[in-house]
């Protein structure tokens, strides 16, 4: 496992300091949830924009017109 020694604004430090404590959790793991949050972020844009690369307007326009036209439920408008 890594160590890593962060510097932060002070009100950051304070802010950091009390969410984790309202949860109950040390604010290293507090760091480390926030920074697996951000790698998922990052993961799962790369892979949509990798799946875009791959998108075929064609088949999008085959897909909708299996679509049947009829109007939405009302709970649906």
């Amino acid at each position: 496992m890594g160590n890593l020694s962060l510097r932060m604004p002070d009100s950051y430090h304070t802010a950091v300091k009390e969410i984790a404590s309202q949860d109950n959790i040390s604010i290293n793991q507090f760091i480390v949830s926030a920074v697996a949050e951000k790698i998922a972020s990052f993961e799962t844009k790369k892979y949509l924009e990798q799946r875009a690369e791959k998108a075929s307007e064609e088949k999008f326009k085959n897909v909708l017109s299996k679509v049947p036209g009829v109007a939405p439920a009302d709970f649906d408008k």
